[in-house]
């Protein structure tokens, strides 16, 4: 049950019929005052009053998940798992709240001084910002998933050129399909950098040590660069 986030705004008018005022009282006045408010009569007004708890607490999870995307406190996948979601729910439940008072998710967010422009954002696209539709969507997700890859590998001491370059190779040109990606990009000028020296390097050559720190290093900034980039654009 969610009624219980109404209360956190304070005075705004959350429910028609339930006013909050601050006077002096007495006596019987006082009295009342002590009474518990029932926010509905039956059943029916129950069940709309739980209605809209659940699509306020749907938009200001939907506002956590973006924020903590844009933060790199969640990675892509999860992400966009979660957003999908998310957003299936939140359509299901706001139908029920749907009608004459609440015509869009906007007017909602209004009636209750809610400020989460992401979520609105996000709902209005329908999809999670990680998907940019068509091949586009299909590049995002192989960048992603050869970034950690290639990093997963060099966690692992694996040093060899010939079990190194080919998903670093792919991870480059990946990139360079993706339109939206300006050529200077500071996360694919990281990964040429190592393409290059992986190019440079004869088949059966191994990074040093030195090199593996150096290339993590890199390969982690150039994957939170990417995560970054697509959080704003």
């Amino acid at each position: 049950n969610n009624r219980h986030l109404i209360p956190d705004l304070k005075m705004v008018e959350v429910f028609s019929g339930v006013g909050l005022h601050q006077q002096s009282t007495t006596g019987s006045e006082n009295a009342r005052l002590n009474e518990e408010v029932k926010l509905y009569e039956n059943a029916r007004e129950r069940e709309d009053y739980d209605n809209r708890a659940n699509v306020f607490a749907m938009l200001q999870t939907i506002q956590a998940l973006e924020k903590a995307y844009i933060k790199d406190a969640v990675n892509a996948a999860d992400y966009s798992h979660w957003c999908v979601l998310l957003l299936d729910q939140f359509k299901a439940a706001f139908k029920l709240v749907k009608g004459e008072s609440f015509p869009d998710v906007e007017v909602f967010a209004r009636k209750y001084v809610m400020d989460c422009p992401a979520a609105l954002e996000r709902i209005k696209e329908d999809r999670p910002i990680t998907e940019k539709g068509g091949n586009q969507s299909k590049s995002i997700a192989e960048i992603v998933s050869l970034f950690i890859t290639v990093m997963d590998r060099l966690r692992l001491e694996i040093r060899a050129k010939d079990e190194l370059h080919p998903d670093v190779k792919e991870l480059f040109e990946t990139m360079g399909r993706m339109r939206m990606l300006p050529p200077t990009f500071e996360g694919r000028v990281k990964v040429k950098k190592w393409l290059d020296t992986l190019n440079a390097m004869n088949p059966a050559d191994e990074l040093s040590p030195e090199q593996v720190r150096d290339m993590l290093f890199d390969f982690e900034s150039g994957y939170n660069d990417f995560n970054r980039f697509l959080a704003h654009s």
